[in-house]
């Protein structure tokens, strides 16, 4: 099987009984910064910060801990299999399926393995890579919620982005047609089986190390909220947590730029990204400067986000959010070009710098997020 991914990849859960106790969980998130290089006009510095956010889960039983991105951009759970030697596996936690005592092979779609065959493989290709893993159902274990999902153990990873990544894998939660199949999706199962107190996630990501990020499932933390929770319906059935914008703004002024543009909201992308002509534009309209200086002058982005009742309520990121230090004291624009081909694009996306300004909360049975 063949499957292009956008952003990071997919993920996958289900559950050992349906009469689990209904329960919230929260899973503490560390922050990572690895430093790349960029090149682009309004960056005249090399070098730029990408950051990652990522919890431990359990797979297995007895449990395997991995650390892996909870990634709102994809739609199933990939970690490292034994049987991996790439250099991308062994330089991370890899699950030894013959030290599980309730594991079970199936083929990638969730279907059964035939007498006497073997179970197949899925190849799945990112941006930048590729993994190809085999498919296994066991226990998973998010904080003290606990099912028996399905899961992708990989058996080749390219070394480039994989090799580079602070934390193991990747856990998709983006909505259920982004996943394998239902059964592979976490808030499928764990909505279905009436495991969590409502059934929507939360994700909380602060700039500062003194304040702790974390994911909360199955219930809302107030203390994370500076104002009203502002409800938007998901547009598109693409997978993707994604919502209408009517306009980009800088300051108060509406840019004409994206009318009508679709966004998805994305824990797993480290910067703003977006069609590449789009980016450009805004590069030569918000010019950092090389090294900041300029930095207190440039004006608010703003995003007008179509709201349930139709009207834009725009969502404004300040300078500071928006640009970087460089390693040697550049001044970077957390902006990166995104092409998405039709029938997904195009598109942009909120990835880590905004959701570093907004809480923001998922609902899984009305297909809608609050910001």
């Amino acid at each position: 099987m063949f499957r292009l991914a956008n952003f990071w990849a997919p993920v996958l859960l289900g559950l050992w009984t349906a009469s689990a106790t209904q329960t919230s969980v929260s899973v503490a998130l560390q922050k990572r910064v690895a430093t790349v290089r960029k090149h682009s006009e309004a960056s005249k510095t090399g070098v730029q910060h990408k950051m990652a956010y990522f919890g431990t889960i359990q797979v297995g039983n007895p449990p395997q801990e991995f650390s892996v991105v909870f990634d709102t951009g994809s739609g199933n759970l990939i970690v490292p299999g034994s049987d991996c030697t790439s250099d991308a596996c062994t330089s991370h936690r890899r699950f030894d399926h013959r030290k599980s005592d309730r594991i079970n092979a199936i083929n990638c779609d969730g279907s059964n393995v035939s007498h006497g065959m073997l179970p197949d493989e899925i190849t799945i290709t990112f941006g930048t890579g590729k993994i190809t893993g085999q498919c296994f159902t066991d226990s998973i274990c998010v904080g003290a919620a606990c099912s028996k999902g399905n899961f992708i153990s990989s058996l080749d990873e390219s070394y480039t982005p994989f090799a580079t990544f602070s934390f193991d894998g990747v856990l998709g939660l983006a909505l259920d047609s982004m996943a394998q199949s239902n059964e592979f999706s976490v808030m499928s199962r764990l909505h279905g089986a009436g495991v969590l107190k409502q059934p929507l996630f939360s994700v909380f990501l602060s700039d500062s190390d003194e304040e702790k990020s974390e994911i909360t499932f199955g219930a809302i933390k107030e203390e994370h909220m500076a104002s009203e929770l502002y409800w938007v319906n998901v547009v598109g059935d693409a997978g993707y947590w994604q919502v209408e914008i009517q306009d980009i703004y800088l300051g108060e002024h509406p840019q004409k730029l994206c009318q009508g543009c679709r966004v998805a909201v994305d824990t797993g992308t480290s910067e703003l990204a977006g069609p590449s002509d789009i980016i450009a534009k805004l590069e030569q309209l918000l010019g950092s400067g090389h090294d900041c200086s300029n930095i207190d002058s440039l004006p608010k982005l703003g995003f007008a986000v179509r709201g349930p009742n139709g009207k834009p309520k725009i969502l404004s990121l300040s300078p500071k959010d928006y640009t970087s230090e460089g390693s040697f004291g550049g001044c970077n624009l957390s902006l990166m070009n995104l092409d998405v081909p039709p029938p997904k694009g195009p598109l942009f996306v909120f990835g880590i710098p905004f959701l570093q300004k907004y809480f923001t909360v998922y609902d899984h049975e009305q297909s809608r997020v609050r910001f």
